[in-house]
């Protein structure tokens, strides 16, 4: 037995097999169907020329078929690949050939997309069901009709080992999608708690040791991001890992009255959302419809992706006091980082800020440096080796992954993030960071969402400009002098663009490109 993510999975089903770990809509399966079904799709893959080593992409909304892939390629020694419904047909053109998958599991929704996009003939493409018709695929093969066909014998575990592959892909909204690629072993133990429940870095030493720790009962979690988002991924294996029971919303969609009555029917423990994206329609609806909301069972809330504005937070420990708030800090390249509860951002064990100069910042001394993470961390990005040795470097003999974060380490050993060092905006010479003057933008009774980017400036190199969904009238003078009462004067927007929505990706992450240009275009 090794660390391998399908060996892990299996010990864990051998022990407990009956145990539910999976709910979608109207289907639950246990440890032992999920294996079952996911060694049927192995099969499949297997019949159809897939091997060691070959991506498999998966461009599906939420359902068991996207876990079920990804274990059916872990058992082959295979890589999923996780693709964006909602990318273009340019950049899915992209995402398939840099990627060089041999097969594919789409659902009929995107299915029109996905063969405009196909360049080159795959080994294999399976047609997933969603109830939307139109058509699929031509030449693909019925997912459901070749799974009951196939053999739910698991397949030979040969081969199988720690050096195995993941690959998360991510971006897409800042630039072409980039690939990072982790050693299973690696992704294990930085993103998927290693078998640690309380993700404290008390991993499990083998596959048998992780079995042997299942809990008499596991906690049930429902992840509202889709299962392309690493968030997704991360929790779901998680709970895989230490007994627990997956929820998930049936085709990734999110209807806040949807999401709180499965929370009540499941018992749902902890909840992981993106952002106030997610978090304020939530809360619209439990303060809309409180005695109809029954959240006894949910004491865990964890932000991950983006950041939870203090506004947000407030109102969310109002309404549901005593609760447990994470804003959690982790990337694809990184794994989880560590997490915000309370006022300050605490670390894990294998977590610092770096200086520039790649040295390890001194607590207190106000270097502004990247959060960067040693140990468990990725080998690459896939097909970027300039971009790999910028990002993943050693410093005396050990290798570190640096974020895109800006961030000073605190004397108490706490950090301040100030935010992406990719979208800082140069403004007379200053500094702005979009997130500092987003916070106390959200705040305002009038504003829905707002992201902020600078803007090309004759005078200022670039000024700041606020790009808000407002939910009544509201002018620029309003918030200057709103957002003027938390951040200095350089940092108030200049500028306000109105907009009927804050476009966001299905994930809630903000598209900073999507702001940017329809900012410069209303601004002339």
């Amino acid at each position: 037995m090794t660390f391998n993510l399908a060996d892990l999975y299996e010990a864990v089903a051998d022990a407990d097999p009956d145990r539910e770990v999976l709910v979608v809509g109207d289907r639950r399966l246990t440890y032992r169907q999920l294996d079952e079904r996911s060694n049927r799709l192995a099969h499949v893959l297997s019949e159809a020329g897939v091997g060691a080593g070959d991506a498999v992409g998966l461009q599906l909304a939420n359902g068991s078929e996207y876990l079920e892939g990804m274990l059916a390629a872990f058992k082959l020694s295979a890589i999923p690949v996780n693709i964006n419904y909602r990318y273009v047909e340019r950049e899915l053109r992209y995402l398939y050939e840099d990627s060089g998958i041999v097969a594919l599991l789409v659902h009929r929704a995107f299915a029109t997309k996905a063969a405009a996009s196909m360049d080159t003939p795959l080994k294999v493409v399976l047609d997933v069901a969603d109830g939307t018709g139109g058509p699929a695929v031509p030449g693909s093969v019925d997912y459901d009709g070749a799974l009951a066909s196939a053999s739910s014998d698991r397949p030979p575990a040969a081969g199988r080992s720690d050096d195995d592959l993941y690959l998360i892909y991510t971006g897409g909204t800042t630039g072409m999608p980039k690939g990072v690629v982790w050693r299973h072993e690696d992704i294990f133990k930085a993103a998927m708690g290693g078998g640690d429940l309380t993700q404290s870095g008390d991993f499990a030493t083998s596959a048998s040791d992780l079995a042997k720790r299942l809990p008499e009962n596991g906690i049930t979690a429902l992840g509202a991001p889709p299962l392309m988002h690493a968030a997704a991924h991360w929790l779901a294996f998680n709970m895989l890992y230490t007994g627990g029971k997956v929820v998930l919303m049936p085709l990734g969609r999110f209807d806040p009255a949807e999401v709180w009555q499965t929370i009540s029917d499941e018992k749902v423990f902890n909840i992981v959302l993106v952002g106030d994206a997610m978090t304020k329609p939530m809360l619209d609806h439990l303060e809309a419809n409180a005695a109809d909301i029954v959240p006894d069972s949910l004491w865990v809330i964890a932000s991950s992706g983006a950041p939870l504005s203090q506004f947000t937070k407030d109102r969310l420990l109002a309404l549901l006091p005593g609760r447990m708030l994470l804003d959690s800090l982790g990337s694809s390249e990184t794994g989880a980082l560590g997490a915000k509860e309370g006022g300050t951002f605490k670390l894990n064990a294998f977590t610092t800020v770096m200086s520039p100069e790649n040295t390890v910042v001194v607590p207190g001394s106000g270097v502004v440096g990247k959060i960067a993470r040693r140990g468990h961390v990725p080998l690459r990005y896939h097909n970027d080796p300039e971009k790999s040795a910028a990002t993943f470097v050693e410093v005396d003999g050990v290798r570190w992954a640096l974020t895109g974060d800006d961030a000073t380490l605190e004397e108490d050993g706490s950090v301040t993030l100030l935010g992406r060092g990719s979208l800082c905006i140069n403004t007379g010479g200053e500094k702005v960071y979009p997130e500092e003057v987003e916070e106390p933008l959200k705040a305002h009774p009038a504003v829905e969402d707002a992201l902020v980017v600078g803007v090309p400036d004759e005078r200022w190199g670039e000024r700041v400009v606020a790009v808000v969904h407002a939910l009544g009238p509201v002018t620029l003078a309003e918030l200057q002098e709103h957002v003027r009462e938390s951040v200095a004067g350089y940092k108030v927007p200049k500028d306000l663009v109105l907009v009927d929505k804050v476009v966001r990706s299905p994930a809630g992450k903000a598209d900073y490109r999507w702001a940017k240009e329809t900012a410069v275009k209303a601004l002339g």
